[in-house]
C-alpha cells in the first residue's frame, strides 16, 4: 500500500528546475507553505503562491519554474487511483477535473490545511499499524473538501498574467488539438503574427519547456496512452502522433520513457491484471 501513495514535505534553498519532461500515472496535489512558484498544466501556467493547492491529473504533461522569489516550501502528494478504490465518491476526482486547477486556500483556513498535511506527512513517515488506512481517509477528506469550494467557484474565469501569458495558452491549446501535424516554430509564429525569436522566448519564460521539448512531450504522452489504450501497431501510432520514422520515434520515446514502446505495452498490461 505504501508504493501507492508518496507525501514528501521540502524546504528549497536557491532555484529549482524541475526535468523537462514530467508526467506520471499518479495523481498530483502541490500545496505550497511559503514562497512563490509558477506551475504550468496542460495549456495554463499559474502563479502559486502562500496557502495555493495545485492538482495535476494522471499523465498530464506539468512543470514549476522559479519566480523572482527562489527560496519555497512545498507538499507534494502523488498517489494511485487503487489507493483510493474503496470510496465510491465521484467528488474525490474532481479537481483533478476542473479547468482551473488552482484552489487558493482563504488565509483563515490555511491552518486547517497545513495541520492536515502535516498529520499525513508524520503518518507515513511513521508507518505505524494503520497508517494506510489513516492515509486513505485524511486524503479523501482533503480531495472532498477542495471540491467543494473549487465548484463553488467553478464559473469564474482565469485571469491571465499577461497578454503573453494569454497568447501563449493560445497557442499551446492550439498545439494540443493537432500534434500529430508537422508542427514548427517558424509556421506557428507566422500563423500568430509573432516573430519566432519572440515566441520562442515567451514560450520558454510561460510554460518552462522550449518549443520543441513542449511538442515532443505532448506526442510522446498520446503515444503513451495509445499504447496502453488500444491494440494498434507501433507503426500506426507513431503516425498518429506525428512521427513518419519509426526508427526516430523509438529513440525519442526510450529518451521520455526510459524503456522502448513495446515494452511500454507490456509493463502498461501488466499493471492493469
Amino acid at each position: 500500500m505504501q508504493k501507492e501513495l508518496f507525501i514528501h514535505h521540502m524546504k528549497r534553498n536557491g532555484y529549482y528546475t524541475m526535468q523537462k519532461y514530467h508526467f506520471h500515472d499518479r495523481y498530483e496535489i502541490y500545496y505550497l507553505i511559503n514562497g512563490e512558484r509558477t506551475y504550468f498544466i496542460k495549456d495554463l501556467t499559474y502563479r502559486i503562491r502562500e496557502g495555493d493547492l495545485v492538482f495535476v491529473d494522471k499523465y498530464e504533461l506539468h512543470k514549476t519554474g522559479d519566480t523572482s522569489l527562489p527560496n519555497h516550501e512545498r507538499i507534494l502528494i502523488n498517489f494511485t487511483e487503487s489507493f483510493l478504490n474503496h470510496f465510491s465518491q465521484p467528488l474525490l476526482y474532481e479537481p483533478f477535473r476542473m479547468k482551473i486547477r488552482l484552489l487558493s486556500v482563504p488565509p483563515h483556513e490555511q491552518e486547517w490545511v497545513n495541520r492536515l498535511l502535516f498529520e499525513m506527512v508524520k503518518e507515513s513517515n511513521d508507518s505505524l499499524p494503520g497508517y494506510e488506512t489513516t492515509l486513505q481517509s485524511q486524503l479523501a477528506t482533503l480531495l472532498i473538501w477542495c471540491a467543494r469550494r473549487l465548484n463553488r467557484g467553478s464559473g469564474a474565469d482565469f485571469e491571465h498574467e499577461s497578454p503573453a501569458h494569454k497568447k501563449i495558452a493560445e497557442i499551446v491549446a492550439a498545439i494540443n488539438g493537432r500534434f500529430e501535424e508537422p508542427l514548427s516554430l517558424n509556421a506557428i509564429a507566422k500563423e500568430h503574427y509573432i516573430s519566432p525569436y519572440h515566441l520562442s522566448r515567451m514560450f520558454k519564460k510561460v510554460t518552462g519547456f522550449s518549443f520543441v521539448e513542449y511538442v515532443t512531450s505532448i506526442r510522446i504522452s498520446e503515444a503513451q496512452r495509445l499504447l496502453r489504450e488500444t491494440d494498434w501497431k507501433i507503426t500506426l501510432i507513431a503516425q498518429r502522433v506525428g512521427y513518419e520514422n519509426i526508427s526516430h520515434f523509438g529513440r525519442v520515446f526510450k529518451e521520455i520513457a526510459q524503456t522502448n514502446p513495446l515494452e511500454y505495452r507490456k509493463a502498461a498490461m501488466r499493471d492493469s491484471h
